[in-house]
């Protein structure tokens, strides 16, 4: 009896702990659409499934089982079992552990990853608004600088990743779904879901061309199963300078001329002071310009495709020269993937682009805004006879700002068009074979013409004869990639991923060009090569195309213990037509570890602490980026031979070779910690880098009598030295909850970086270069231990007060005059009795110490509020938009020049006569660091207002971009730069980016 009892109870026991079925759904929290292939676990066992096309699932658990559904890019979430169906709304995971980064032939999860990558996703785009795409990084990434070349439209910026490694071409590779893309320009922003930065040795699976860093821009598509989806977006605004120089107005200007010329015993050009005209060229030339903006995106899915396109318009004007400086861009963008078989995926993308720009002379000697400073306030805009007025008495330089927009003739069109190709097949359960094919064709075609003017009396810029340039240049490229992934887990601790490919891309080009001269009536509407008198083919003898190749292979091996000890090793052969039969190969191998130490068992009590990884990687990257064929000599130079007495033009060798050339190299070792706190809430990265680059690919100075300056000719390149540069970076962010109807978010990130030449390889042992004045040295420099690109020059120390003072101090004779009271003391650096030359050293450095971002979001009900500062600090330039003749105008700075002993120790005299004062020198050089609002927006957002009508949301917001810049700098810009590695921080008065002013909306369907 007691026996029956017993096995009663136990049967009933078993009962009330009988296993559920369990059926669910998972679905996007923001769309509704299922999710396919969301993990579904029971909690503490090893029972396990995925959901199907629907979203659905269905598994066995006991009453009161915690289930936890996961799907990489979505914030992971759990659910006690009590008996209903269970619904999951995953979130996505934009910037979590889970969120999906792309590093090169393969996806990993972020807490999987080794290297130092960061990701910038859509929402960070969609809130800032660029115009071209690299400007969502500005600020954003930690490590990565942005400067721009001019801040018209459609004009190009440099991206510097991690400090500048060479002084040759220091740009990164960027790939846009894979393609390689030169000009960011051709991206519609909009289009974009991500951005993955690759900033050490995980860029070297693309081996010669990643030593400059990665750019990977993914752009957006749909998924399967995915209802269609309609985004529309707009914006309308205006744009206006953010600063206008001080200069003098005419009453100023005339009695500052007066004493120059007095303190020369020189008649004074202004004895009646009632009778001045009074123009402000910076007013004149400056304009409020409109920008207008439409996007139209859909994507979606079914059961076994994805499609996603967009197109878009940009109109742009710009804020010098309005019509005659705008940018127009025309865009349009698809994607589609189709699952032929279960296991044969295919991807297709395109891109075309179209757009049209009008420049005017932006920067540099000459300049609008060049002349627009330095023409005299005393002269109007046109004279009595109603012509443009001449700019008599200033120079051979300075024009008549107005007078050159009026006959200033230059536009630009691209086209461009991308497409990719791909299949994926998966075999054998482990195994993923994949080829895929890009390719870009360009057309860029264009003219300029320059009227017959008379600027005034020696003007460089006078034109005898109307000049008409025009050009049409074709370039085609294309990328096969195929490789092949196994990835296999064994005894559920141990993950393996193998990748094993071939890369083949060729890049040609064929350019066409023609002067024409004496065009019919001196008019634009005549101006056509037809019509022109003379006409001269610009590549007569050759050099009219290029031809580039790059074979390559690749291994990448990643292992993983329990997620808890990571391993990666990458290794790439490039062969490139770049270097010749010798050194045409070469080998970039690299590797990373991580650890993550969250995961161990004396962390389980650690509750302060969500997430920490160690990582570290040191690997090798190349650079392949110089002219094609530098390795052997070519007949694409000019030569002239007399032939029966005439003198005939043909072809003589071009470049001067060098067959020993090889690859630049660059060195990179990393150090990272990455660790989230407060259930996630708060995220810290935190980086250590050395990158030494080494055989840097330059062009050196040679003797003349190897003919390097003969027409069509040139000096070699050479492997000529090595830099190196290493800093930290570092990102914390915080996202939080105030109640259920008010959140805020707090991103701060940091970069310090230190660069030092470490060796030149050429007799001198410095390169030299950049522009300061007219006929001076060359005011910047690379030479072993300095900065890349710092300033050269010399010291000064005040300004002379006395006579006495000029007696006791050495000579400055050798600068090209005796000094007088009121001029500018130089020092004697080498203290030789005598200042010259021999005394210049550095006194600065146009690389930035430091660079900052601080993010700001608010949410408060439907409202939306979030602010981008940036902060450069420790970068110097030099002003250089001073012409400096007698009657060119000056900022209002002179007004506080030396009057008398003890007047000014800062600001020098002001004469006619000769001095060294316009000598290079540390007057001339400005602290440049600056902080900068970069984007300020309030929104408000409509969630439910157009449910009627299928309107998922609307939102409408305004914006400020640029807002303000907090500086010492006394130019335009100081965020501005040529680009160039030696001379990049010279300012001839750089076009200033613009602050905008937007007012938009965000229609979702």
């Amino acid at each position: 009896m007691n026996r029956f009892i017993t096995i009663t109870f136990l049967l009933l026991g078993s009962l009330s702990f009988a296993q559920q079925t369990i059926n669910g759904t998972v679905t996007d929290a923001t769309t509704g659409e299922p999710l396919l292939g969301a993990t579904v676990v029971v909690k503490g066992t090893n029972t396990a499934v995925t959901t199907d096309f629907d979203g659905e699932f269905t598994i066995t658990a006991n009453d009161g089982a915690v289930i936890v559904v996961s799907y990489v890019g979505y914030k992971t979430k759990s659910q006690t079992y009590t008996g209903s169906p269970l619904v999951f709304n995953l979130e996505q995971d934009v910037a979590g552990l889970d969120a999906v980064v792309v590093v090169g032939y393969g996806t990993q999860a972020v807490r999987e990853v080794t290297g130092a990558v960061s990701i910038v996703n859509n929402e960070t785009i969609e809130e800032l608004k660029p115009t071209r795409i690299e400007q969502a990084l500005q600020g954003t990434v930690p490590g990565v600088t942005i400067t721009s070349q001019s801040g018209s439209p459609g004009s190009a910026s440099n991206i510097r990743i991690r400090g500048i490694g060479t002084n040759g071409d220091s740009r990164p590779l960027i790939l846009v779904d894979g393609n390689v893309i030169e000009d960011l320009s051709v991206i519609n922003p909009n289009d974009v879901e991500s951005i993955s930065v690759l900033k050490d040795a995980t860029a070297s699976i693309y081996g010669v061309r990643a030593s400059n860093g990665v750019v990977i821009i993914t752009t957006k598509n749909g998924r399967r199963n995915q209802p269609l989806k309609l985004e529309y977006d707009a914006y309308v605004g205006f744009q206006q300078t953010t600063r206008k120089l001080p200069t003098l107005d005419a009453l100023e200007y005339a009695l500052l001329k007066n004493e120059a010329f007095a303190n020369n015993g020189e008649p004074i050009p202004f004895p009646d002071l009632t009778q001045l005209s009074d123009v402000d060229y910076q007013d004149e030339v400056f304009d409020d310009a409109p920008i207008f903006f439409n996007n139209l995106g859909i994507r979606g899915g079914t059961e076994k495709s994805a499609y996603g396109a967009g197109a878009s318009v940009l109109l742009q004007d710009g804020i010098v020269g309005a019509e005659k400086s705008k940018f127009q861009r025309s865009t349009f963008r698809g994607n589609f993937d189709h699952f032929w078989l279960d296991n044969l995926e295919m991807k297709t993308g395109v891109l075309l682009n179209y757009s049209n720009r009008r420049a005017i002379n932006e920067s540099g000697l000459g300049s609008v805004l060049f002349n627009a400073l330095n023409m005299a306030p005393t002269i109007p805009i046109r004279d009595e006879d109603g012509e443009f007025s001449l700019a008599e008495g200033l120079g051979n330089e300075v024009i008549n700002p107005i007078a050159q927009i009026a006959n200033s003739f230059n536009e630009t069109n691209i086209l461009k068009v991308s497409g990719n190709f791909g299949l994926t097949y998966s075999f054998l359960n482990d195994f993923e074979l994949t080829s895929r094919i890009q390719t870009n064709y360009s057309e860029v075609s264009g003219y300029s013409f320059a009227p017959e003017v008379f600027y005034g009396s020696g003007k460089v810029f006078n034109v005898e004869r109307s000049v008409y340039n025009t050009f049409s240049n074709y370039f085609r490229d294309y990328t096969f990639d195929s490789y092949l992934n196994y990835e296999h887990a064994f005894a559920k601790v141990h993950n393996v991923q193998a990748t094993l490919g071939i890369s083949a891309f060729r890049t040609t080009g064929k350019f066409n060009g023609f002067t024409g001269f004496d065009i019919p009536d001196n008019d634009i509407a005549n101006a056509s090569i037809e019509n022109a008198v003379d006409v001269v083919d610009n590549f007569v003898n050759g050099g009219d195309t290029f031809d580039q190749r790059l074979f390559s292979q690749f291994v990448r091996l990643r292992y993983s213990y329990d997620d808890k000890y990571l391993f990666t090793a990458q290794a790439r052969r490039d062969g490139s037509s770049n270097f010749g039969p010798r050194n045409k190969y070469g080998f970039f191998p690299s590797a990373s570890v991580g650890w993550v130490p969250s995961l161990e068992e004396f962390m389980d009590d650690e509750d302060w602490i969500d997430f920490l990884k160690v990582r570290f990687s040191y690997g090798v990257a190349g650079n392949d980026r110089i002219p094609a064929f530098a390795f052997t000599s070519l007949l694409n130079g000019e030569g002239t031979y007399p032939f029966d007495d005439v003198l005939v033009f043909g072809t003589a060798a071009g470049t001067i070779s060098n067959p020993e050339l090889k690859w630049e190299e660059q060195y990179v070792a990393n150090f990272g910690i990455d660790a989230n706190f407060l259930d996630g809430n708060l995220t810290t990265s935190f980086d250590v880098f050395n990158r030494r680059t080494e055989d840097l690919l330059i062009t050196t100075s040679v003797s003349g009598i190897l003919g390097a300056a003969a027409p069509g000719s040139g000096a070699p390149v050479v492997n000529g030295g090595s830099v190196r540069n290493r800093g930290l970076e570092f990102a914390i962010g915080y996202n939080g909850e105030i109640t259920d109807e008010f959140s805020y978010g707090v991103n701060y990130n940091i970069g310090v970086i230190d660069n030092e030449v470490l060796d030149v390889n050429n007799t001198v042992g410095f390169i030299e270069g950049g522009q300061f004045g007219i006929g001076q040295l060359p005011p910047a420099r690379m030479e072993e231990g300095q900065p890349l690109g710092y300033f050269y020059g010399l010291r000064t120390d005040g300004i002379f007060q006395n006579a006495a003072e000029v007696a006791a101090h050495p000579s400055q004779i050798a600068l090209g005059a005796n000094a007088q009271p009121g001029d500018i003391r130089f020092v004697d650096v080498n203290n030789d009795g005598v200042i010259d030359q021999d005394d210049r050293v550095n006194i600065g450095d146009p690389i930035a110490d430091v660079t900052m971002g601080l993010n700001l979001s608010f949410n408060y009900r439907n409202f939306d509020f979030q602010t981008y500062l940036y902060a450069s600090i420790g970068n110097d330039m030099v002003r250089n938009y001073e012409r400096s003749q007698n009657l060119t105008n000056v900022t209002t700075n002179d007004l506080a020049r030396w009057t008398g002993p003890g007047t000014s120790n800062s600001v020098p005299r002001v004469t006619t006569g000769a001095t060294a004062n316009r000598i290079f020198s540390d007057y001339f050089v400005e602290d440049a660091s600056f902080l900068r609002m970069q984007n300020l927006q309030l929104g408000y957002t409509f969630n439910d207002a157009g449910a009627r009508k299928n309107i998922e949301e609307v939102r409408f917001y305004g914006s400020v971009n640029n807002l303000f810049t907090l500086t010492k700098y006394r130019g335009f810009d100081p965020s501005a730069s040529s680009g160039a590695p030696i001379g990049g921080g010279i300012d001839p008065g750089f076009y200033p980016v613009p602050r905008t002013f937007l007012l938009g909306m965000n229609v979702k369907f």
